[in-house]
């Protein structure tokens, strides 16, 4: 018997009924499985990240998953690099909402102060999907995935990459300082967001919490 959704992904289309079930199960299931598991992670972070949870979340039986994902750690994968994707994406809009300025100097410095004010606003407003973004992996092996990218194509640190390269063009960072300045940046960034969001800053008041964000940024800015 077909589940309600599978039911309604046959109907939506004329058609084969046979060409438009597969297609559901190896194309739509798999990312409705992630969106139920993201919304997973947005309450409860990474350990609300469960087979059996998604698959309820989606409507369809447990066993549907395991068409899609071998076991509970490909599922947190998949939404891990899907979280990293929305942190480029609140990363690229604030990018985005900057205002005209007058050199090229002042632009590059913007975008660059985007990247790190983006990823705080990002672990504050959705903490849940911020600790699973960065639960998996152990390693740089997925930092440039394009799973792991926003609208422009490129991840967060594609994009902080691209904001130093940004201040080398424009003068402001000298060329011989560039290698590894992302881990510099990255380090310190994310060290205030987990106190923000974890630590014993979680109390700050939101304009103490921009405050001191936005004096981390000066800080790496003098320090790079």
């Amino acid at each position: 018997m077909l589940s309600t959704l599978e039911a309604a992904a046959i109907m939506a289309v004329p058609g084969n009924e046979k060409t438009k079930r597969g297609t559901y199960r190896h194309g739509d299931l798999r990312n409705a499985l992630i969106a139920a598991a993201l919304e997973l992670a947005r309450q409860g972070g990474p350990e609300a990240v469960v087979l059996r949870a998604a698959t309820r979340q989606a409507g369809v039986v447990p066993n549907a998953a395991y068409r899609h994902f071998a076991d509970r750690d490909a599922l947190l994968h998949a939404v891990s690099q899907a979280a990293m994707a929305q942190v480029a994406h609140t990363m690229e809009a604030e990018q985005a909402a900057l205002p005209p300025t007058e050199t090229a100097a002042a632009a590059a410095r913007a975008r660059f102060r985007a990247v790190g004010t983006g990823y705080l606003r990002f672990a504050q407003e959705e903490p849940g999907l911020f600790r699973t973004a960065f639960h998996v992996p152990g390693d740089m092996t997925h930092a440039a995935a394009d799973t792991a990218a926003g609208s422009t194509g490129k991840t967060p640190f594609e994009l902080l990459g691209d904001a130093l390269d940004g201040l080398v063009d424009a003068g402001l960072l000298p060329e011989d300082r560039r290698p590894g300045a992302e881990f510099l940046a990255w380090s310190a960034v994310h060290g205030l967001a987990v106190l923000l969001i974890d630590g014993p800053l979680c109390g700050l008041h939101p304009t103490q919490a921009h405050d001191a964000g936005q004096h981390v940024i000066d800080m790496i800015e003098r320090g790079i």
